[in-house]
């Protein structure tokens, strides 16, 4: 079976390699190993750019791990972190009591 055709060249933004979106499901595989060893792989629909298939270690550099906040740092950020500044507002109003029915 011939070899399809090398992914189109653009410019610009559009300098990664393109593949038109029937290719790119075709040869996914390929797409995914250019991807690995040469960079990111652009995919097109219609002739237009739709998405980008970059490896884990091109991800993890332009979308690093947010540092894990604490647990304290979790509740200083919440709204009940200044409940001591309302004082009374928060008293509960206490229920009447009701007769207990007998049965």
């Amino acid at each position: 079976m011939p070899r399809a055709s090398p992914p189109v060249q653009g410019a610009g933004a559009a300098a990664l390699p393109a593949w038109k979106l029937e290719d790119a499901k075709a040869r996914f595989s390929e797409v995914v190993r250019l991807a690995r060893e040469q960079g990111p792989q652009r995919v097109t629909v219609r002739g237009q750019d739709a998405v980008v298939v970059l490896s884990v270690a091109d991800y993890a550099h332009l979308a690093p791990a947010a540092a894990t906040p604490t647990l304290f740092a979790l509740f200083a950020d919440s709204p009940f972190a200044s409940l001591d500044d309302f004082g009374e507002q928060l008293a509960r109003e206490k229920a009447p009591f009701r007769d207990v029915p007998e049965f």
